[in-house]
């Protein structure tokens, strides 16, 4: 906590701006009169993202924080203490919103609107900015002269359409995203022409699935005889 006050006041400082930086341990002493909250955590630390990681590789299946196996299991440990968190934002500052960068985000979401009465929250994802300088560089253009239009949920996300100098080169991305690697799983890039069928640009994500729907149509097919799916 000091380390990262520390560093947050001198950015404070460089900043030039009338900002005071507090530190507590105590959230419900921290909580009354806020406008706004953030919750950036992770339950169990880094040992448990080793075994969300590592138990579903034993298991013969990719481990991730965010979704499958692994992104359950952080899922699990967190979603009850992310709802605490919410209970203690309705009683101490009832007018407060939460700002959710905790993973797995869509996880979290979907249990607080479905568990809770609890609907001052926004769940935050730094994957589509990271797209947009993605397409940005494949265009070998700023990022402010590039438009992407997003579609999906936390995660979970395809870039439906982007345009430069306001005309469309989705088409002409799907190529080059086809060749593009994936981040997070050294060495594997996408099918060029799964992408074209798409139709649209998959995040990093998204590989995690694919990869799994890719190994089950291969060993998935069914017999010219009778129309049975065998496996």
């Amino acid at each position: 906590m000091e380390t990262v006050a520390a560093l947050a006041r001198r950015m404070v400082e460089k900043a030039g701006v009338p900002l005071e930086i507090h530190t507590t341990l105590n959230r419900r002493e921290a909580l009354p009169g806020a406008d706004f909250v953030t919750t950036q955590l992770r339950v169990g630390r880094l040992e448990a993202r080793i075994r969300d990681e590592r138990i579903p590789l034993s298991h013969g299946i990719l481990g991730q924080e965010t979704n499958g196996a692994g992104g359950l299991f952080k899922g699990l440990r967190t979603i009850p203490v992310i709802i605490d968190i919410c209970r203690d934002i309705q009683e101490l500052c009832p007018d407060a919103w939460l700002i959710n960068f905790t993973n797995p985000v869509g996880m979290v979401l979907e249990a607080v609107n479905q568990h809770t009465d609890f609907d001052r929250i926004i769940g935050l994802c730094n994957l589509p900015y990271g797209m947009k300088k993605a397409v940005a560089e494949k265009l070998g253009r700023p990022m402010d002269e590039v438009s992407v239009t997003m579609g999906g949920l936390n995660h979970m996300v395809f870039a439906t359409k982007v345009e430069a100098d306001g005309k469309d080169v989705t088409q002409s991305l799907l190529t080059e995203w086809g060749n593009q690697s994936v981040m997070n799983i050294t060495g594997i890039s996408w099918n060029p022409d799964f992408v074209q069928a798409l139709g649209a640009l998959p995040c990093s994500y998204l590989r995690y699935y694919f990869i799994i729907f890719e190994c089950i149509s291969a060993v998935l097919f069914f017999s010219h005889a009778d129309n049975s799916c065998l496996y």
